[in-house]
């Protein structure tokens, strides 16, 4: 099977129980604070890997952040160019209302101490049929971009989180764009979803492009095709990490030779299962676990 390179983040989670988030000028009292592995790259990372496929991360942590490393590593991910470097590790304050909603602050750290030495390892590994896997939340994305296209890679970009450097970016290499409706606004100027997924299926018409919707489901489109796919009904506990459930069992439904529909189905339930667990890499659900609700529809 070919196998998924991914250059991507790896942060410690802060992660505050509140029973609703603070917004402007406004604090509030914790029920609960606890520490969990995540960032998007690992998050997707290991549900790539709990759902079978050969994952090879590439990344960077700082000295308090080697046990993420031994995270990836217990969990069958290649961590062999997991540099560590001599910042801190990348973190995020999150916070988590009753209803199972969050609010994200990131400090890039370590995960913007990506350097040439790295983008040329992703790009070696790549073989014939592999993917690369890129996030926002590290560095060189523009320049991950421009040779991932001369060397015609499978390349897969997660634009989470929109922090203005996408609009630098050239996707025209991109064969596969993933964004919530929060980043397709913000790449394709439109909030309305249905809207942002034609313009950013016309701009770039050999894309495949999804669009989450959270509870409302997703959206797929490439060229004049488009798709909709209704969510799972859950209870939500914590909606952190679904996202990169999402990503992570998609790219391994894409790996393992399924086509989008299917993938997407099976990326959709990883989603549904993450959010009735709390923290961000300790919510991605075992594939047994998603295939059992796959089995239950």
């Amino acid at each position: 099977m070919p196998k998924l390179i991914n250059l991507g983040s790896l942060c410690v989670d802060n992660v505050y129980s509140v029973n609703t988030i603070a917004t402007v000028g406004e604090t509030v009292a914790s029920q609960n604070h606890a520490v969990f592995p995540g960032g998007k790259g690992l998050n997707q990372s290991l549900a790539a890997s709990k759902a079978g496929v050969d994952v090879h991360h590439i990344g960077c942590v700082g000295e308090d952040g080697t046990w993420l490393r031994e995270l990836l590593a217990d969990a069958g991910v290649d961590v062999g160019n997991v540099r560590q470097v001599e910042i801190r590790s990348g973190h995020a304050v999150i916070q988590v209302d009753s209803a199972g909603q969050n609010s994200i602050v990131i400090s890039g750290g370590a995960n913007r101490s990506i350097r040439a030495l790295d983008r040329d390892v992703a790009l070696t590994l790549l073989q014939p049929g592999d993917w690369l896997l890129l996030q926002n939340e590290i560095n060189d994305i523009e320049a991950l971009l421009q040779e991932a296209g001369d060397r015609d890679a499978n390349v897969a970009f997660n634009v989470a989180p929109v922090d203005g450097r996408e609009k630098n970016y050239c996707l025209d290499a991109v064969g596969l764009l993933i964004v919530n409706e929060v980043e397709a606004a913000a790449l394709a100027q439109e909030t309305d979803p249905d809207v942002a997924l034609d313009a950013l299926c016309g701009r770039y018409p050999t894309a495949h492009v999804v669009l989450t919707l959270g509870q409302d489901g997703l959206l797929h489109g490439i060229g004049g095709h488009r798709e909709k796919l209704a969510a799972h009904r859950v209870k939500a506990v914590d909606e952190t990490a679904a996202g990169d459930a999402f990503v992570g069992y998609l790219m391994a439904g894409l790996l393992s030779g399924a086509d989008y529909s299917k993938a997407l189905k099976l990326g959709s339930a990883a989603g549904a299962l993450a959010v009735t667990q709390q923290g961000a890499a300790s919510s991605i659900p075992e594939y047994a676990d998603v295939v059992a609700m796959l089995d239950s529809d």
